[in-house]
């Protein structure tokens, strides 16, 4: 009975921390303004371009919706016609599609002054 009574209390101590921790947080889960809501999110109709792979000898590549297509080659009744970093050009039966590697994303270019202008921009400034 006491042997009974001791594996109990025995097995309640490991169960113990584990139910205490049930009711924590995964750390790293996004904090909640930033996650992601699938009811909310987009639904991408058509093809998805995922990569461009631009080697220095050989064929550019483009992986859309999972497909392997080289420049030149066929997406279904589509042809890759032109590939850059950001972006392919698929043309067939419904005209031009232009294929975005990161859609709504616009790329900026920074124009760095020279340092003779940042010198003479903090000349006052202690």
């Amino acid at each position: 009975m006491v042997d009974r009574l001791m594996r109990c209390l025995l097995l309640l101590c490991f169960a113990l921390p584990a139910f205490a921790q049930s009711g924590l947080a995964d750390p790293t889960r996004p904090p909640p303004g930033m996650a992601a809501d699938p009811a909310g999110a987009e639904e991408v109709s058509g093809p998805l371009l995922q990569s461009v792979i631009l080697p220095k000898n050989g064929k550019p590549v483009a992986i859309i919706s999972g497909q392997q297509v080289s420049l030149g080659g066929n997406y279904g009744d589509s042809r890759l016609v032109a590939l850059s970093e950001r972006e392919a050009v698929l043309q067939g039966p419904r005209g031009i599609e232009r294929l975005l590697l990161t859609p709504g994303i616009e790329k900026t270019h920074i124009i760095a002054k020279n340092p003779v202008a940042k010198r003479a921009q903090s000349k006052g400034k202690p």
